[in-house]
């Protein structure tokens, strides 16, 4: 049978009946079984004529867009960017007052999309991502098994809990059990970090990132957030410079990437107790959210390079990645 075949145009006699069995399904909410019942004809030849009025044209299906709903964005941005999702969120904010709004898209998305079994990976020091815990609700039923740290979570003391809270808060609410990473996020020298690497509690930690099947992550900009600027985190002045002479652009878990999505190879990356490039890009489901005007090339970017492949931002944020501006 040929799937090209053209539509066989019914008589006008047909088209009568067609129209009438379509305008008492579609108009007046009749179902099949009465159809068929009032017209003498079987429930199976109602079904098919339904599908016929729809070939034949008389019956034209039409989506019409709830206000603060964005579809026809969020489909665009999968083709154009490679997505597996996007949610776009509508919000009047500029900068950082997307947070709240971003915070309760993604933490409608997650309240979806969790449904059991998963291990999700959480980096530490991410204010978009306390936003969306913040108003995430609480599972009835365990949907997570493990939450866990990738990026090291110790820093100053007056907002590590900011960071501990998140995860433990994560893990509170969807049922899993937190996995905390004992280690700072950036430390002084490379061998610092490979000491601290070679941790046993360390490495236990480390050996569930191949499990992840989600990883829940910001996206950040050359210029720190001010969380991780009071966390004893933030990049220093000389790594900011090096970073910008290499092309970095952004970063997620303190990897950063050159425009084009590519990983920068520099002295910084060597002292980041984190997840590696190479593990992240192998986990399923990479939920990115961010917005704001700042980070635009960052985001752009991180898409670019694979390193999220589910995007969670704003309105103005999704028509500027599609404009190109």
């Amino acid at each position: 049978m040929n799937a090209n075949r053209a539509v066989r145009q019914p008589g006008l006699d047909e088209l009568r009946l067609l129209a009438k069995v379509a305008r008492m399904y579609h108009e007046k909410g009749i179902r099949q079984p009465q159809i068929a019942a009032e017209l003498n004809l079987s429930q199976a030849r109602v079904s098919r004529m339904l599908k016929q009025a729809v070939d034949v044209g008389i019956v034209h299906t039409v989506v019409t867009m709830p206000s603060g709903v964005h579809s026809d964005l969020e489909d665009e941005l999968q083709g154009r960017y490679g997505l597996r999702d996007a949610v776009v969120v509508d919000t009047l904010g500029v900068g950082d007052d997307v947070l709240p709004a971003l915070g309760s898209g993604a933490a409608a998305y997650l309240d979806m999309t969790l449904t059991g079994g998963h291990v999700v990976g959480i980096s530490s020091w991410s204010e978009t991502l306390i936003s969306a815990v913040d108003r995430m609700p609480r599972k009835s039923v365990p949907v997570v098994d493990k939450v866990v740290q990738i990026v090291g979570g110790l820093g100053d003391a007056a907002v590590q809990m900011q960071a501990t809270r998140l995860t433990a808060r994560f893990a509170e609410l969807t049922g899993g059990m937190p996995v905390y990473l004992p280690a700072p996020g950036l430390v002084g020298t490379p061998a610092v970090r490979r000491a601290m690497m070679n941790d046993v509690s360390v490495r236990d930690v480390l050996g569930t990132w191949g499990q992840l099947t989600d990883a829940l992550v910001g996206i950040g900009s050359l210029e720190p957030s001010p969380l991780l600027q009071r966390s004893g985190n933030a990049v220093a002045e000389a790594d900011q410079d090096e970073l910008r002479r290499l092309g970095a652009v952004g970063d997620v878990c303190f990897r950063f990437f050159d425009e084009e999505g590519k990983l920068v190879r520099s002295t910084f990356d060597q002292r980041v107790i984190g997840v590696t490039a190479k593990e992240l890009l192998a986990v399923p489901r990479r939920i990115g959210v961010a917005g704001g005007e700042r980070k635009y090339s960052a985001i752009r970017a991180a898409m670019l390079g694979g390193w999220v492949n589910i995007l969670i931002t704003d309105l103005a944020m999704a028509h500027r990645l599609l404009d190109g501006a």
